[in-house]
């Protein structure tokens, strides 16, 4: 099939992204949101950090395995098949990671927000991304640690 049209969930390599994840974005650079990654965790990998969105809406189906995801109410074992939907917001924040002796395979579509936010609850850091470029002619992207309530910086009222 055309790559404008699809791609097989089970075929093809997927890029390695350390600590025994891997993914393959498969997401339209024609300014659509709509995007999906497909991502495979070996045995014993923790996967990505503990996080949420500000403005990115995600909905999670679990392929191949019992993944554990980390949620806001708790940690539950998924099993082949489930659907999980994380909106925008504290209320959405999850981890999925893999301890089994099985390789864990999940896709997670997603509205991708332009700009969003992502907050890392555990190390207190968020990433401010934007599809556009910033003043410096790149792509907009900012890591830094989330200061206390009160935000110093630029208070609004």
């Amino acid at each position: 099939m055309s790559d404008h049209y699809g791609h097989n969930v089970w075929e093809g390599l997927l890029d390695d992204r350390g600590g025994g994840v891997h993914a393959r974005v498969q997401r339209r650079k024609d300014g659509h949101r709509l995007g999906a990654t497909v991502w495979e965790l070996e045995p014993g990998s923790q996967g990505i950090a503990y996080h949420f969105h500000h403005g990115t809406e995600e909905l999670l189906i679990v392929l191949r395995g019992s993944p554990t995801l980390r949620a806001i109410d708790g940690e539950f074992q998924l099993q082949e098949g489930e659907v999980v939907h994380f909106p925008p917001g504290v209320d959405g924040a999850h981890r999925v990671s893999n301890p089994t002796n099985e390789v864990v395979r999940y896709v997670v579509v997603a509205a991708n927000a332009s700009p969003d936010i992502a907050e890392y609850p555990d190390d207190g850091t968020f990433i401010a991304v934007a599809k556009t470029n910033s003043q410096h002619g790149q792509p907009f992207r900012v890591y830094e640690k989330l200061e206390d309530p009160g935000y110093e910086r630029g208070v609004a009222e």
